[in-house]
C-alpha cells in the first residue's frame, strides 16, 4: 500500500495522514521567497531561535560562548509557543521576542534560524525560514515518522533553494567519520556488503523525564496549543503532552527518530548509499510503560548498492557492544569484501583511531589512522557558519537528511504495520 495516496487503518496507537492532509500545499503553503542580503566575510551573523526549550536553550548557550571566544555572531531573537520559556531565554541573552515564528522570520537582523521545536513542526518551520531568505540549523529528526510526503516535498524545496541548511546531527562534524568515508571511497574495504550501528542507553529521562514547567499551565496568552499541534491530530490540551511530547506518537517516534539519526547519519554518509530499497523494523515498550513510543527498536535496511545495514538499540541497557564515540553511541562497523573499518582506542595512547581489519583471504595489512579532534555542537555550528559565508554545502546537508529520514520512516512504518516497507526510486514513493 502506498502511504502517499492511501491511509493506513488507524488504531489507538497510530495515525497516518490521508492523501489530502499529505498534499504539499496543505501543509507547506507556497510563498515567494524573500531576498536576503549576503553575509560578508567580516559581517556578524545574526541568529534567531524558534523553540526555547532544552535544545534551543542549549544552542543559545553554546553560541553565546562561541561569541565570547571571538566568533562573529549575534544572538538576535527568540520565539516559542510557551511565553515564559521565550521570555526567560530572551532575558538571559538580551533577545527580541516574537510570539509567532513568521514575525521572527521577518526580522531583518536574523540571518540564520535555529529550529529546535517538536519533531512534527521542524520541516514546516525550516521551509518557512528558507522562504523568508534565512539559512537554517534544524534539530534532528528533519520530520516526524508519519510525514513521508512532507519529507520529500520539504527536502526538494530546500534543496532547490540557495539557502544553506544544516541538520543538527552534530556527529557529522566528527573527523573520524570523514576519515572513514574517504577510506571507503578509496576502496580500502572493497565492495561494502554489511554495516551496523546503533544507540544504547538506560533511562527515559529524554521522554518521561522532560520537565513540566507549570502543572497548571493552560492554553491562552502564554501558551499557544494550536501552534504546538501543527498538523498533528487535534486533541484537547494535555499538560503532559505539551511539556513531555517525546512520550507520544503524535509528536515523536521514540529512539528510531530521536536517537538513531546520531548513528545512522554518519553511517549513510560514510557508505555513500542512497535510500533503502526495503526496510523492516521491530520493537516495543519493554521497560518504560508510561509512554506511547517504543523504548526498544531494531531495524534492517537493504540498499540497492547491494549491502545491508543493521541499526540496533534499546533504552533499557547501555552496553554498546562495541566502542562508543560521541553522540552516536555505538561506533559503526563498515564491512566490505576486503575488510572492516571501525573506531577503537589505541591500546597505548588510549586515543581513538580509525582501525582497518583485513578480511580473510584479502591481501591487505591491518592499519590504524589517527583522528584529529572530535564532534561537538560548537564544531557543527562552526561548519554551518563557515558555509553561510562561503555558500558551500555543510556537513549534514538536506540531501543527506532526505536519505536518512526516509530510511527511518520506512522502518517506523514497517514496525507499526508488520510489513516490509519498500521504496520506489523512480516515483520516490514508500510502499507498504
Amino acid at each position: 500500500m502506498n502511504t502517499e495516496s492511501n491511509e493506513l487503518k488507524p488504531t489507538r496507537r497510530t495515525f497516518i495522514y490521508t492523501a489530502g492532509a499529505l498534499a504539499a500545499g496543505s501543509v507547506l503553503p507556497r510563498a515567494k521567497a524573500q531576498a536576503q542580503t549576503p553575509v560578508g566575510a567580516n559581517d556578524r551573523i545574526g541568529v534567531g531561535f524558534i523553540g526555547c526549550g532544552g535544545r534551543g536553550s542549549h544552542h543559545a548557550k553554546e553560541l553565546a560562548a562561541m561569541r565570547e571566544r571571538g566568533e562573529a555572531i549575534e544572538l538576535v531573537a527568540a520565539c516559542d509557543a510557551y511565553r515564559p520559556r521565550m521570555a526567560a531565554l530572551a532575558e538571559r541573552f538580551q533577545l527580541k521576542q516574537h510570539w509567532i515564528h513568521h514575525e521572527l522570520l521577518a526580522n531583518a537582523d536574523v540571518d540564520v534560524v535555529c529550529v529546535a521545536t517538536p519533531d512534527h513542526v521542524h520541516a514546516p518551520q525550516a521551509v518557512d525560514a528558507v522562504r523568508a531568505g534565512k539559512d537554517v540549523y534544524c534539530e534532528k529528526p528533519f520530520t516526524h515518522w508519519r510525514q513521508i510526503e512532507i519529507t520529500k516535498t520539504a527536502c526538494d524545496e530546500i534543496g532547490k533553494s540557495d539557502r544553506v541548511f544544516q541538520l543538527g546531527t552534530q556527529g557529522m562534524s566528527d573527523p573520524a567519520w570523514h576519515t572513514m568515508a574517504k577510506l571507503v571511497k578509496e576502496g580500502l574495504i572493497g565492495q561494502p556488503i554489511h554495516a551496523e550501528c546503533g544507540y544504547f542507553r538506560v533511562g527515559d529521562w529524554g521522554e518521561r523525564g522532560m520537565p513540566i514547567d507549570d502543572p497548571n499551565a493552560k492554553p491562552g496568552n502564554d501558551l499557544n496549543w494550536e501552534a504546538f499541534l501543527g498538523d498533528a491530530p487535534k486533541r484537547d490540551f494535555d499538560v503532559s503532552r505539551y511539556f513531555r511530547w517525546r512520550m507520544y506518537e503524535d509528536y515523536s517516534g521514540g529512539p528510531v527518530t530521536d536517537l538513531f539519526p546520531h548513528s545512522l547519519t554518519p553511517t549513510v554518509f560514510m557508505l555513500g548509499v542512497s535510500v533503502p530499497s526495503q526496510a523492516v523494523g521491530i520493537g516495543g515498550i519493554y521497560r518504560y510503560p508510561e509512554r506511547e513510543v517504543p523504548d526498544t527498536f531494531n531495524m534492517l535496511l537493504d540498499y540497492p548498492e547491494k549491502l545491508t545495514l543493521a541499526v540496533l538499540g534499546t533504552q533499557g541497557n547501555n552496553l554498546q557492544g562495541a566502542h562508543g564515540r560521541g553522540s552516536g553511541g555505538r561506533c559503526p562497523h563498515l564491512r566490505g569484501w576486503d575488510g572492516t573499518l571501525t573506531v577503537m582506542p589505541n591500546p597505548e595512547t588510549k586515543q581513538d583511531e580509525v582501525v582497518f581489519t583485513a578480511a580473510e583471504g584479502a591481501k591487505k595489512d591491518a592499519q590504524r589512522f589517527p583522528i584529529e579532534g572530535k564532534e561537538s555542537v560548537p564544531e557543527h555550528w562552526k561548519n554551518l557558519l563557515t558555509c553561510v559565508r562561503t555558500r558551500e554545502k555543510p556537513n549534514s546537508s538536506i540531501d543527506l537528511a532526505y536519505r536518512v529520514q526516509t530510511a527511518l520512516q520506512m522502518a517506523a512504518h514497517a514496525a507499526r504495520t508488520g510489513k516490509t516497507a519498500k521504496y520506489d526510486a523512480e516515483s520516490r514513493a514508500v510502499i507498504l
